[in-house]
């Protein structure tokens, strides 16, 4: 199961007009990243639950058959919560072993070797960790000398030692844990289901993972992210389809989406510009996002030339 349910506050105005996971990243939509990801490991039926902007999900996946796999929706009228969102479908994730991952990761982590654990240890859950080297804002999650999950705890502070564990958004689960996730009521997994079933003498286990990660759920996030795995190919710039930068203008370490103009003596670094924006000529940028204005209710920015812009 893919979630896929939020409304992308952190990513406004990106998710004006689409929701967060239909976001396109290196020129392609995040939640494809998802779906490719389980694919690579023998995951051929998924299930996608949607709310704010739904339809732009659907667009992009269909029935699955493009990407060589099976895919049901559960729409939610009422957003339900990282662990509601099981409830509504608990009647399909009875057969067996099932896979719960957020819609807004990047991630080449070894599921196999997650799944392998899971199954060693006989546990209930898995989820999968990593190390927050960079202590960012992640709640910590603690374990004890087995690697079973004790509880969750606050964000780390910036010097902490030792290096703290995060929750990746990847988790393994057993049928047997919908027992504890309540009925009919928004929920959240790491607050109102493993808690409690840690509470009641289940095995929650964990995998630290190696491997690379990134979770795209703020403008900051989203732009780092991007040029970080840019860098590898020796690039600073991502340009979607019927893009076109005027020779004297300058754009560094920035992403720009579909059919966007940059006009003459334009000078920009670090922007992510959305599709069908014109950059007027003389324009000079940094640490922001630009879309299109097209009436929409303003949340934080400005808008100029017919364009919103809001700083990252």
């Amino acid at each position: 199961m893919i979630l896929a349910a939020g409304f992308g506050t952190r990513l406004w105005p990106l998710t004006i007009d689409r929701t967060k996971p239909a976001v396109p990243f290196l020129n392609k939509p995040l939640i494809v990243y998802s779906v490719e990801y389980l694919r690579s490991f023998g995951v051929d039926e998924i299930i996608v639950n949607l709310h704010h902007q739904a339809e732009s999900i659907v667009a992009i996946l269909g029935d699955g058959s493009s990407f060589s796999v099976r895919i049901s929706y559960s729409y939610e009228s009422v957003i339900m919560g990282t662990s509601g969102a099981l409830d509504l479908v608990r009647e399909l994730l009875q057969d067996g072993t099932f896979i719960v991952m957020n819609g807004k990761l990047v991630t080449n982590i070894d599921l196999a070797a997650a799944m392998q654990l899971h199954r060693s240890r006989n546990a209930l859950a898995t989820l999968v960790l990593k190390q927050n080297v960079a202590r960012e804002k992640f709640s910590k999650v603690f374990v004890d000398t087995e690697g079973n999950i004790l509880g969750f705890g606050a964000y780390p502070e910036a010097s902490e030692e030792p290096v703290p564990l995060m929750f990746t958004g990847i988790q393994i689960m057993e049928p047997e844990i919908l027992k504890y996730v309540p009925r009919g009521v928004f929920s959240h997994s790491t607050i109102d289901v493993y808690p409690k079933a840690i509470a009641c003498g289940e095995r929650i286990a964990s995998y630290v993972a190696e491997g690379e990660w990134h979770e795209l759920s703020t403008l900051r996030r989203y732009l780092d992210a991007s040029l970080q795995l840019l860098s590898k190919s020796g690039k600073d710039i991502v340009l979607g389809e019927g893009c076109s930068i005027e020779p004297t203008a300058h754009v560094r370490n920035s992403v720009l989406w579909k059919n966007v103009t940059v006009g003459k003596a334009a000078r920009l670094n670090r922007v992510v510009i959305g599709d069908e924006v014109t950059v007027p000529p003389g324009t000079v940028l940094s640490d922001a996002v630009i879309v299109k204005y097209r009436d929409y209710k303003i949340e934080r920015g400005q808008v100029v030339d017919g364009n919103l812009i809001v700083a990252l």
